[in-house]
């Protein structure tokens, strides 16, 4: 391994509470490790690496390198582009026609003398570095790719904790704080909180979680009034729906019928991706096109599952009016939280560790290292990991609400 004389960083896919963070680890370690170092970052992330597009690391952000710590979103911006998919970046005028985006983007990185990129996404940006890294090695490019792992869906094997995941679903609990108190504004509401999730229900899970540890927490300092309708049953979550498991609305009606004569009112958590399948299918059935994005995915802001749920379950119970909330972009464009940035900062660390010592992967918790963090090969990252249905504190969950069993089913991957 040649000397590190130059770094470069970029930042892609959706914001997650980790990208700022990570950059400011990462050079405030290359400051301590390397000080000698030269740095930039490729604007909007592999768009930027295809343009030629980068902005150096100045000694001022050397020495306040930390203050990107307090920060969410990327300071050096992001987007979606998959450099295997051709066509797309021809389309986006990225690339020329006959060009390979793969070679574009290697042969910029020689050019701007880069002899590591540290990449920081979720399964889509760390397979694209995959991509990367294999051509850089098939056509003796000597440069190192360091990835870290950044999805708030928490779905990317093997890793154990991606950043930024804990912080999502801790901001989504406060959203839902604030917004269930619609409920309040007419009989017989029914409240839908759509959580970012495509194929995992992790998030989904673990916001309710925190939702429901905040109101036990409001519950012991005597902040609700039963008397008075103010109470913590009608502030609840009633229901949970993930991608892992099927929806069996009329069961599920039957259910919620009663807590709304109780309560007047029904909360429902559902993942972005649950039932995702069935609602595309019923798309396509009526002729509707589903678009998808550069990785093939389908758009699921035109999907719409908050929406679908709504309208099922509100039909279902009679709700006098449903509205859905999304706390997706809330929750993935905060700051993290003080148990992610212990997290952030190990990986970043470990980062520079890697790529000093000539070492590409991506660097989390390695499920099949006793989680220990370390950079994990390319050829073992992908995304669509299911959440395990099976786990203890989701079973106990669900068990608390008095919601059934979930069934289990094959994910929407």
């Amino acid at each position: 391994m040649k000397e590190v004389k130059k770094v470069a960083f970029l930042t892609a896919g959706g914001l997650a509470p980790c990208l700022s963070s990570s950059i400011g680890f990462l050079i405030d370690e290359y400051n301590k490790k390397a000080p000698n170092v030269e740095m930039i970052g490729y604007i909007n992330g592999y768009m930027g690496l295809l343009k030629g597009n980068s902005i150096p690391v100045t000694d001022e952000v050397r020495k306040n390198a930390l203050v990107l710590t307090k920060h969410g979103g990327s300071p050096i911006g992001n987007s979606r582009v998959k450099l295997t998919n051709v066509k797309d970046c021809v389309k986006r005028g990225l690339v020329k026609e006959g060009q390979d985006p793969l070679k574009v983007a290697a042969d910029q990185l020689v050019k701007d003398g880069v002899d590591v990129i540290h990449t920081i996404g979720g399964d889509d940006t760390n397979t694209t570095a995959a991509d990367l890294a294999k051509y850089l090695a098939e056509n003796n490019y000597p440069l190192i790719v360091v990835g870290l792992p950044k999805t708030i869906d928490n779905d990317v094997y093997p890793i154990k904790q991606s950043l930024g995941a804990w912080t999502a679903a801790e901001e989504g609990a406060k959203f839902f704080l604030n917004v269930v108190k619609e409920n309040s504004a007419n009989p017989r509401a029914l409240t839908i909180h759509e959580v970012m999730g495509r194929n995992c229900g992790w998030l989904t899970y673990k916001t309710a979680q925190y939702y429901r540890k905040m109101l036990r927490s409001m519950s012991s300092k005597g902040m609700f009034l039963d008397a008075f309708n103010q109470t913590m049953g009608r502030q609840d979550v009633h229901a949970v729906y993930i991608p892992e498991c099927k929806i069996n609305f009329k069961a599920e009606a039957a259910r919620l019928s009663k807590i709304m004569e109780e309560f007047d009112a029904v909360n429902v958590f559902v993942s972005e991706g649950a039932g995702v399948v069935d609602i595309i299918r019923d798309m396509r059935r009526r002729g509707e096109e589903v678009p998808v994005d550069a990785f093939g995915h389908p758009r699921l802001d035109k999907v719409n599952v908050g929406q679908y749920v709504g309208k099922r379950l509100g039909e279902l119970l009679n709700a006098e009016k449903v509205q859905v909330f999304k706390s997706g972009y809330f929750a993935r464009s905060a700051a993290p939280n003080a148990k992610d940035l212990k997290l952030i900062e190990k990986c970043a660390r470990k980062a520079v560790e890697c790529a000093l010592n000539g070492i590409s992967g991506v660097v989390g918790p390695d499920e099949n290292a006793q989680a220990k963090i370390q950079a994990c090969e390319f050829e073992r990252i992908k995304g669509g990991k299911p959440f395990n249905v099976r786990k203890g504190s989701f079973r106990k969950l669900v068990k608390d609400i008095g919601q059934p069993k979930l069934r289990k089913k094959r994910t929407n991957g």
